[in-house]
C-alpha cells in the first residue's frame, strides 16, 4: 500500500463500503420565520423551495434546525454538513435565540456521515488530516454550541448522527425512532465521544451499542437505558420537544448558566475525547490492517482497483 494513489483509492472503496453498510441498515400555532441555508455547490442542485437544511423560529425563542433531505434519509453529505455549520452559526449569533432543537424530515432522522463524497486524490497525510479535522469539526461545533440543545429524534438515527444528538442537552426519541453505532461492525473506533460518554451515559447498554453486537434500541428502549431522556408518540415528537425548550428558557438561571453535558462529563474533557477520536478515526482509514481487509473484501467481488 505504499501507493498513495492505491491507498486513497482503498478508502474511499472502504468509505463507499460503510456509507452503503449504514443505509441498509405537527404543525404549531406559534409564528414561524423561516430561513434557508445552502452552500453555493448545493444551490446549484436545489431550488430555493427545497433548502437542504431548514430553519424555523418561534416568537417564544425556540429555533429548530431541521435536515431536509429526505431523498438521502438526510444523510450528512458534504453540503449538507455545511449548512448545518451556518445554521449553528446563525443560531448561535440570533439574539432571539434561546434554545434550538435539531430533527429531520421524513422518516429518517439522519443516516449518518457520507465520508465517500468528500475523498478525493491526495497524499496519505494530506487524507489523514483531512478525516481528523472534519470529523473533529462535526463533533465540537456540538461540543461547544452556547445555547441549550435538543434532538428531536424523528426515526432512525446511525452512526454520526446517533452520537452528536447524545452530546445535546436533551433527547426526545419518537416512537419510530432507532439508534444504530455500527462502528465495530464497520472496523472503525468510536466516534462523538462514544468511546467515554456511552458508558457513563447507559452503563454495559452503551457498550453492546459500539461492540459487535451493535445493539440498536427502539425509540423506548433508548429512553429506558439513557440514551434518550424520554419517548413520546411520533405525532407529538415536535410538541413535547417545543415543551422543554420553552421550559428552558422560562428558567433565567438556566438560560444564564454554562451549558452541562449529560452523564456529568465537562465540555473540555469532551474535546480532549473527540481530539484522540478523531485522531484514531483517520488512523484506522488508512491503516495496513483496514486497508488489507478491504482489498481482501474487494478482491473477493472481483474488483480491482
Amino acid at each position: 500500500f505504499d501507493s498513495p494513489r492505491l491507498r486513497t483509492m482503498l478508502v474511499s472503496l472502504a468509505l463507499r463500503r460503510a456509507s452503503a453498510s449504514r443505509g441498509l441498515l405537527s404543525s404549531s400555532p406559534r409564528k414561524q420565520v423561516q430561513f434557508a441555508f445552502s452552500t453555493s455547490s448545493d444551490s446549484a442542485k436545489k431550488t430555493p423551495k427545497e433548502p437542504i437544511v431548514v430553519t424555523t423560529t418561534t416568537d417564544t425563542g425556540v429555533t429548530t434546525i431541521r435536515m431536509n433531505n429526505p431523498k438521502k434519509l438526510n444523510g450528512w453529505t458534504e453540503p449538507m454538513l455545511l449548512s448545518l455549520f451556518d445554521a449553528f452559526q446563525a443560531a448561535e449569533k440570533d439574539e432571539a435565540t434561546k434554545a434550538v432543537i435539531v430533527t429531520g424530515t421524513g422518516d429518517y432522522y439522519c443516516a449518518g456521515v457520507d465520508l465517500s463524497g468528500t475523498i478525493k486524490p491526495m497524499h496519505p497525510s494530506e487524507l489523514h488530516n483531512m478525516i481528523y479535522t472534519s470529523n473533529k469539526k462535526v463533533f465540537d461545533t456540538f461540543l461547544t454550541f452556547p445555547k441549550p440543545l435538543l434532538a428531536a429524534v424523528n426515526g432512525p438515527a446511525i452512526g454520526a448522527s446517533v452520537t452528536t444528538a447524545t452530546l445535546c442537552d436533551h433527547i426526545v426519541a419518537a416512537d419510530s425512532a432507532t439508534f444504530l453505532t455500527p462502528f465495530a461492525r464497520l472496523g472503525v473506533p468510536p466516534e462523538g465521544c462514544s468511546s467515554v460518554h456511552f458508558e457513563r451515559l447507559m452503563g454495559g447498554e452503551g457498550l453492546r451499542m459500539l461492540g459487535p453486537e451493535a445493539f440498536k434500541p427502539t425509540g423506548k428502549e433508548a429512553a429506558e437505558i439513557g440514551l434518550a431522556n424520554e419517548c413520546v408518540p411520533d405525532a407529538d415528537l415536535m410538541a413535547r420537544a417545543l415543551e422543554v425548550c420553552e421550559g428552558w428558557i422560562s428558567d433565567p438561571a438556566r438560560l444564564a448558566a454554562p451549558r452541562t453535558h449529560r452523564g456529568h462529563t465537562d465540555t473540555a474533557r469532551l474535546l480532549e475525547v473527540n481530539d484522540s477520536e478523531s485522531k484514531d478515526l483517520a488512523d484506522a482509514f488508512l491503516s495496513e490492517k483496514f486497508l488489507a481487509a478491504q482489498a481482501d473484501f474487494l478482491g473477493k467481488k472481483g474488483k480491482t482497483v
